[in-house]
């Protein structure tokens, strides 16, 4: 029998950990939260001391009787959920579920699944830091009063089913704001002129005009545009000024939680929930070969750049084995770190840096392969020295014109040699650059050796030696998961372990949509955040919202108390609530009359407020049931928008009319095109083969009572097979079933797997 039992949060933790430690320890997983506030009521005593009400989350009775059982025989408990604030709320649960033998509990932080790292830290285990635990009670009392109390206000003034988040709905407000500032934005037209020049050696190259007399010239128009042309005609062009200057690159950081996402989505397309699932499962360990599951990579919640000793050693041994003694630096390099960052963890780092991404290819999913060479090459880089550029910078006179050409030539690569920022590494050229993080081109050109007084000759270029080109400036640009990242991280708002989270959730709520992979809200994300800023004003505040990330931090340090810094928050709180209560405009009730005829009934149409924004209506109903989608532009001129329906060749089986794709509060389903006269109605297929044997049925989504959402056989109840995760229509590559499932954890986010429980296939989603 096992004498001491480990509490972990994954299974596939459990599984590398106990391949380290043999028959002396078991290891459980708790699965992420054992408790947490009901989701029923508002479970916090707001009149006490904001006391929260923890239960026992569905689902978990069994695994927490399987604990409590094995932790009985136990002659050591050592609880190791995610060395995070989280996780310190995980262990604390679980400690008070195992009722006492405090003096046999014991809390352990692995911030790596290795050997060496589980057992250093089982030599030297702690107590649980209630400090970390109340400031995630804080946090998770704040954001429950904000979500529960606000959300019954926008379903009694906006639309039922709809909730507010104290850190989403900022971030919301940051995607709106910037959609405002497109709005408003008027382009300004400008002109640029630039030449090709031969000079004394190869090769050609481009400047632009810059200067007019010594001063800076800015061209607005075509006419100043052709008078420039003009002066330029008969102009004799000189080298008048070369300056060449060293440039040092200095190598970036070890990845921190935010710098890790905004880098998997520009240079491998990853959202920020794809990215933590699969770190999760990197750290978590991979099996690999012989050895068996292997943490590849360190903790992946972090802010801190710290590094350990000794993986400065190991990389400082392989840079010189690989690269040579002139890619080491003289001492080990050494990064600043946010004050707020928590210096017990470090980096994002490999495991080991002698396992190299090539080495694991062979065992490593695809995904899991890019960003495990990701996050090598980049700590790899962090020890290696810095990039050398001669930069130079001609300017060519031209009369009272001047003209620039500025190019970079690489001197000595350092540690871009494995790792270049800001670019599509390693596959370039695969998809459109975010233009933020893209080099000047005309920085990165190679000039041709010049000097001082060498004359220069136009290159005509389509019967062209003076080149110009119209252009109009642009509007700020939408923010893509990276840049939102940044923004976020920025402004302070959310921490790292809250990201992803933050990003999938407003899109989950339809507050924002993706275009072209950026972020542009929703009419009802824009209706929604106007009346939380109108009435809120102090809540969803930038600064405001930052300033509680930092009052949660001097929670954790042990500098404010909990309780007080709720009561802070909440007295203004409840009384913006009374007066957006008394005050807030009711959308749901409101109707604006419009000339458009309704082409059922004849009478004049209004605009309603409904779940998906505005539509028009008539108003004889519920006689007459008429609805049309329309736009309306910035003279108020409203456009009905006709809408085609979309056939599916089945035919209704009770009129034997043709059967058509609407959208409901469920979404998509069925119905016959003879409505209102034939109302019937059926679930619309997934596309996916009922895997009930002789069932010739498709699955569908259905909805229980309490509105959760499962998937099941389209001869109900003929055939009563059921699912509650979705069915993917794709034959599993492991085992050959018929289809897969989508699964979906707050710890690791989105996954792919085989919908037979023997089968232990898993992607990333």
């Amino acid at each position: 029998m096992a004498k001491n039992l480990i509490i972990v949060e994954s299974p596939a933790k459990a599984r590398t950990i106990s391949k380290y430690l043999g028959r002396g320890y078991q290891v459980l997983a708790s699965v992420g939260h054992v408790k947490d506030l009901p989701k029923s009521k508002l479970g916090i005593d707001v009149d006490n001391d904001f006391q929260p009400h923890y239960v026992v989350i569905r689902g978990k009775s069994k695994t927490l009787t399987e604990i409590k059982a094995q932790a009985k025989k136990a002659e050591k408990v050592f609880l190791a959920p995610d060395p995070d604030r989280e996780g310190e709320a995980i262990a604390w649960h679980i400690a008070e579920e195992l009722n006492g033998k405090a003096d046999n509990v014991y809390r352990v932080l692995f911030n790596e699944i290795t050997e060496g790292a589980i057992k250093r830290a089982l030599k030297s285990p702690g107590v649980i830091d209630m400090k970390k635990v109340n400031a995630q009670q804080a946090r998770r009392v704040l954001d429950r009063i904000v979500g529960y109390m606000l959300s019954p206000l926008l379903w009694k003034k906006v639309r039922r089913g709809l909730s507010a988040g104290r850190v989403q709905s900022v971030a919301v407000r940051i995607i709106c704001e910037r959609e405002a500032e497109r709005d408003a934005f008027e382009p300004v037209e400008y002109w640029t002129i630039t030449a090709n020049f031969q000079g004394p050696n190869p090769p050609v190259f481009e400047a632009r005009l810059q200067e007019f007399q010594g001063a800076p010239l800015e061209i607005h128009s075509q006419d100043e545009s052709d008078r420039a042309l003009q002066a330029l005609q008969n102009a004799t062009f000189t080298v008048s000024a070369v300056d060449k200057t060293e440039k040092r690159r200095n190598p970036p950081p070890p990845f921190i939680t935010s710098r890790l996402q905004q880098d998997a989505s520009r240079k491998l397309r990853f959202s920020a929930k794809k990215t933590m699932m699969l770190a999760q499962r990197l750290y978590e360990g991979i099996e690999i070969g012989k050895e068996g599951p292997v943490g590849l990579i360190t903790y992946m919640r972090t802010d801190s750049t710290r590094i350990s000793n000794d993986s400065q050693t190991e990389a400082a041994d392989l840079i010189r084995e690989k690269f040579g003694d002139q890619y080491l630096p003289d001492k080990p390099n050494v990064y600043k770190t946010s004050k707020s960052a928590q210096e017990a963890h470090e980096a994002i780092r490999p495991t080991s840096a002698q396992r190299d991404p090539e080495s694991l290819k062979p065992f490593l999913e695809d995904d899991l392969y890019k960003l495990y060479k990701l996050i090598w090459n980049r700590f790899l880089a962090s020890q290696m020295t810095k990039g050398l550029d001669e930069a130079t910078k001609v300017t060519i006179q031209a009369g009272e014109y001047g003209f620039r050409a500025t190019g970079t030539v690489e001197k000595f690569d350092g540690f871009r040699r494995i790792y270049v920022e800001g670019t599509d590494v390693p596959e370039r050229g695969k998809g459109a650059l975010d233009p933020q993080t893209v080099a000047n081109d005309e920085e990165t050109k190679r000039l041709p050796e010049l000097a001082v007084g060498d004359d220069l000759s136009l290159v005509e270029i389509e019967d062209q030696g003076l080149i110009p080109k119209q252009h109009f400036t642009q509007p700020p640009p939408r923010y893509n998961e990276a840049l939102l990242i940044r923004e976020l991280e920025e402004k302070g708002i959310g921490r790292p372990s809250t990201y992803a989270t933050i990003i999938s959730t407003i899109q989950d709520r339809q507050y924002v949509q993706k275009e072209e992979g950026r972020f542009k809200p929703t009419e009802l994300g824009q209706t929604v955040n106007n009346r939380l800023v109108t009435y809120f004003p102090r809540i969803f505040d930038v600064a405001f919202t930052a300033r509680m990330e930092s009052e949660l931090d001097d929670i954790e340090e042990g500098e404010k108390n909990w309780v007080s810094t709720i009561s802070e928050f909440y007295t203004p709180f409840s009384k913006d609530l009374g007066d957006a209560e008394a005050n807030m405009e009711d959308l749901k009730g409101k109707e604006e009359p419009t000339d458009i005829v309704c082409d059922k009934c004849g009478q004049n149409m209004v605009i309603k407020w409904g779940r998906h924004g505005h539509f028009l209506a008539c108003p004889g109903y519920p006689t007459c049931k008429n609805t049309k989608p329309f736009t309306k532009d910035e003279s108020g001129t409203i456009t009905v928008v006709e809408q085609e329906q979309e056939t599916t060749g089945e035919v209704c089986e009770k009129c034997g009319n043709a059967m058509v794709v609407k959208q409901g509060r469920f979404g998509s389903f069925l119905a016959c095109s003879n409505y209102p006269e034939c109302k019937t109605t059926k679930p619309l297929s997934l596309g996916v083969k009922c895997p009930a044997e002789g069932c010739t049925g498709d699955l569908a989504q259905r909805r229980t009572k309490k509105g959760r959402t499962f998937y099941s056989c389209s001869t109900y109840p003929k055939c009563t097979f059921a699912i509650w995760n979705k069915p993917i229509n794709r034959a599993c590559p492991k085992c050959q079933a018929p289809f897969l499932i989508e699964k979906y954890s707050k710890q690791a986010g989105k996954s792919i797997e085989c919908y037979q429980e023997s089968c232990d296939f898993q992607e990333a989603g």
